[in-house]
This record gives C-alpha cells, sequence and structure tokens, in this order.
C-alpha cells in the first residue's frame, strides 16, 4: 500500500510541477517581450498614427544635459530631443495641447509646449533609458529656475515618464 501510495503522490506532485512550471515560462515569455513592446512612440494626429522607434529617436538626440534629478536626488546626464523641435517635426507646428499616454496607462493632457526648455531624454549617463528607469521616453525640463523646490518633488508633476504615445490635441 505504501508502495500505490508514493506512485500517486509522486504522479501528483510531477502534474502540479509540470503546471507550475509551464506557468512560470509563460511569465518569463510575457516579461521578455515586454521590452520589445516598449520600443516605440506612437504619434497621433486626427486619424494618422505614426511610429517612431525608440532606436530611431535615440539616433536623433543631439542635445545633452547635466542637471539634477528630484527623483533620484543626483546629477543625471541626460541625452535627447528638443521637444518642441520634435513636435514642429511631427506636426507641423506646436499643437495648442498634448495628450500623452504612458506605458503604465497613465494619461494626462496638458499645453503650453511651446517652449524649447523641454527634452524629450532617451539616454540617461550613457544609457537607452528603459521601464525600470522610467523610459523608454521622457520628458523633463532642461533647465529650471530657482522657483522650483528641488525637495518637493509636487513641484515635478509635469515631468512625464513612460512615453507610449504622443497625440495632438487641435
Amino acid at each position: 500500500m505504501n508502495a500505490v501510495t508514493s506512485i500517486v503522490a509522486i504522479r501528483g506532485f510531477t502534474h502540479h510541477f509540470l503546471k507550475a512550471s509551464a506557468v512560470c515560462f509563460l511569465l518569463l515569455l510575457s516579461w521578455l517581450s515586454m521590452p520589445a513592446y516598449a520600443q516605440a512612440l506612437s504619434v497621433i494626429n486626427g486619424e494618422k498614427t505614426t511610429t517612431l522607434s525608440t532606436d530611431e529617436l535615440r539616433q536623433q538626440s543631439t542635445t545633452t544635459v547635466t542637471l539634477f534629478d528630484p527623483f533620484q536626488g543626483r546629477e543625471v546626464a541626460m541625452r535627447g530631443l528638443e521637444f518642441r523641435r520634435f513636435l514642429v517635426d511631427q506636426f507641423g507646428e506646436v499643437p495648442p495641447a498634448l495628450h500623452f499616454t504612458a506605458w503604465d496607462d497613465y494619461e494626462v493632457t496638458l499645453s503650453g509646449w511651446d517652449d524649447p526648455k523641454w527634452l524629450m531624454v532617451t539616454e540617461e549617463d550613457g544609457e537607452p533609458l528603459t521601464l525600470r528607469s522610467r523610459g523608454p521616453l521622457r520628458l523633463v525640463e532642461q533647465s529650471y529656475d530657482d522657483q522650483r523646490d528641488i525637495e518637493n518633488l509636487r513641484e515635478f508633476n509635469d515631468w512625464i515618464w513612460m512615453i507610449r504615445s504622443i497625440e495632438a490635441q487641435w
């Protein structure tokens, strides 16, 4: 009777082990595929959607600044595109407002982008931004004055992270 109980227990364990292994494998595949999805930006202008690869945007990144990142509490070298110029290239002019969607499904609509101080960051400290580093694209101010308190993170609520799409609001 002990041999039969052992065989049943082994079969039960094997069955559950195989199920657990399959689930772990599928989770690993979904985790590995996530960065592939986060390697593009959708630019939406009415009915037209243009998809730009983050590699392409990194190649176009010509502006490098070093600034204090209040979220990291340190000086960071950031490389990216001047956002106003990017908007003119994509839309022909700066739209009155932009609707942003992030990879974590955060959405916000903001206006006032006709200002050259904004940088669309593609790299930080020489490394491409990833979802873990609040990328693959992030909007920050290239320079900010003493009116912002770097100890108060609420002063930086207009910095946008993990950008997946930008839609013009005309």
